[in-house]
């Protein structure tokens, strides 16, 4: 207990200091990108007063569409998930496989005469328009006739309402006009064409509308701009990802200028947003600035300046009665399989049924964290039942675990298993495996995205560590997995049946120093 207490007093004394591993704001009145150094992709944002909001993509991530709050672009906190749970499909319940390549993606928001508006198609889905009067919600949805692939959504000052969607297939831009409730498409016209071009996003300034959008097949962004929103557009190339991203758009200051957001693929990490001044010449921005053009700058003077750091929470001693906005399940959780009551001041997990960890509900998780992220966790077993497999390690395209099992025995024993390329059939590799000689267990996963390199520990004692299983890679999931990059993840599920379960006393964020850290 006195143990328990150390650790919940340190966690408040450091408070927001110690929650990521990087910061962005750099006290001086500058900023480095990225803003926040983890998977935070297909970003919209918009200004609402003094406030800025940031949607991002979280595919089966539940909750779902993730949004994000800031005083000076620079400095975020997790505001709220706009989706409790995913609907429309059982896969979404791990039921006659999984939706790994599905969910929520590409959210557009706006903010009209005291309401904010999301626009996102579930993948394999019709449109949904969100709604809600507050950005915490409670938020609810029309469903509009069609699917509209990554929906742009723009309303004028007196309430017109359209949705720009493109896909990279085709590159014709289609501009739908909405009713005033945001309910129905009323009309649909064919505007504009850009070969390869999505992620469509409109604003307006001055005397002219400009359209942003991605071109994936060049890792571009282009910015076409006309005086009607029917067109004629013309169009231009702006950034790519060797000059800084290829999907976003602009965002206006309180004094009437405006910031770039941008997003960048960042390899094992995932999808990362990067944030830029803009400059004007002859009515088109341009990214960077006067001395240095066409580039996203690694650093930068602050948008706003004076805004206190801030930054998303990620270490938890599990002390309240509902899970931190860090944490999301994979896929929709059974929620009688999970619990912060039963024990208070832990997180209990009962397994849920499953034949591999891929296809496991309950899987709790949260990004992975760069430059160097160590999240360290810590378990008791006493519960552990024969056939149960729990524990610690990464969700993605490489899935490695630490893996607590109990044998009919009733002797514990910890596996470290590694899967790669997630699909049907995929072989785990069992690297090694070790006894345990008590309840209590301390688990370490490492990820070094500057050298895309894992790395899992263990401890019995919570001093000394022992590596197990040697290094192991880490990749971007965007051929078989989920899109996402590598996440922490806790679990347990068994093959069958099990009245057992393990309970989780505290998951705790620091940084790694660069290649270092635990080895066999």
């Amino acid at each position: 207990m006195r143990r328990r207490a150390l650790a919940a007093l340190l966690l408040a004394v450091s408070g927001a200091a110690t929650a990521q591993v990087w910061r962005s704001d750099q006290g001086d009145g500058s900023y480095r990108n990225p803003v926040l150094y983890a998977d935070y992709p297909d970003p919209d944002v918009i200004r609402v007063g003094r406030d800025y909001y940031f949607v991002s993509t979280t595919f089966v991530n539940v909750p779902g569409i993730t949004i994000l709050h800031s005083r000076d672009l620079i400095n975020w906190t997790i505001a709220t998930h706009v989706a409790t749970e995913l609907d429309g499909d059982p896969r979404y319940d791990l039921v006659g496989g999984n939706a790994y390549r599905k969910g929520l993606y590409a959210a557009s928001l706006r903010h009209h005469d005291g309401t904010f508006y999301l626009a996102i198609t579930p993948v394999g889905q019709k449109t949904r328009i969100y709604y809600a009067k507050s950005i915490r919600g409670p938020w609810r949805y029309h469903e509009l006739d069609r699917e509209a692939f990554d929906p742009g959504l723009f309303i004028e000052p007196d309430g017109r309402a359209y949705l720009a969607t493109a896909t990279t297939a085709d590159g014709t831009i289609t501009l739908l006009t909405l009713d005033r409730t945001l309910s129905k498409v009323t009309d649909a016209r064919k505007i504009h064409y850009i070969k390869g071009a999505e992620g469509s996003k409109l604003i307006r300034r001055g005397d002219y509308y400009y359209l942003f959008n991605a071109l994936p097949p060049r890792l571009a962004l282009s910015v076409s701009r006309s005086h009607s929103l029917f067109g004629p557009w013309e169009t231009r190339d702006q950034i790519d990802d060797r000059s800084g991203g290829h999907q976003g758009a602009l965002v206006d200051l309180p004094g009437g200028a405006w910031f770039g957001f941008v997003m960048e693929d960042s390899g094992a990490i995932g999808r990362m947003t990067n944030f830029s001044p803009v400059f004007w010449e002859n009515d088109w921005p341009v990214w960077g600035t006067p001395a240095a053009p066409g580039r996203v700058p690694a650093r930068a003077r602050k948008p706003i300046a004076g805004g206190a750091f801030a930054e998303p929470p990620s270490s938890d001693t599990f002390d309240r009665l509902t899970l931190g906005v860090q944490w999301q399940w994979n896929h929709n959780p059974d929620e009688r399989r999970w619990s912060l009551t039963e024990r208070p001041g832990w997180l209990r997990l009962r397994p849920t049924r499953a034949a591999r960890f891929w296809e496991a509900r309950n899987t709790l998780t949260q990004k992975g964290q760069g430059p160097a992220s160590r999240g360290e966790v810590v378990l008791d077993l006493a519960h552990l039942a024969p056939g149960d497999r729990c524990g610690f390690g990464t969700l993605g395209q490489v899935s490695a675990n630490l893996t607590a099992t109990r044998g009919a025995d009733g002797r514990a024993s910890l596996a470290m298993e590694v899967t790669e390329d997630q699909v049907e059939g995929a072989r785990t590799e069992t690297r090694a495996t070790v006894p345990l000689s008590g309840n209590r267990l301390w688990l370490r996963t490492e990820m070094d995205f500057k050298t895309s390199t894992g790395r899992v520990a263990y401890s019995e004692d919570g001093r000394r560590w022992r590596g197990l299983g040697g290094d192991f890679p880490l990749r971007f999931a965007w051929r078989t997995g989920t899109f996402q990059g590598e996440q922490f993840a806790l679990f347990c599920y068994a093959p069958g049946e099990s009245k057992g379960w393990v309970d989780v006393d505290s998951f705790t964020l620091s940084p790694v120093v660069l290649g270092e850290g635990a080895r066999p």
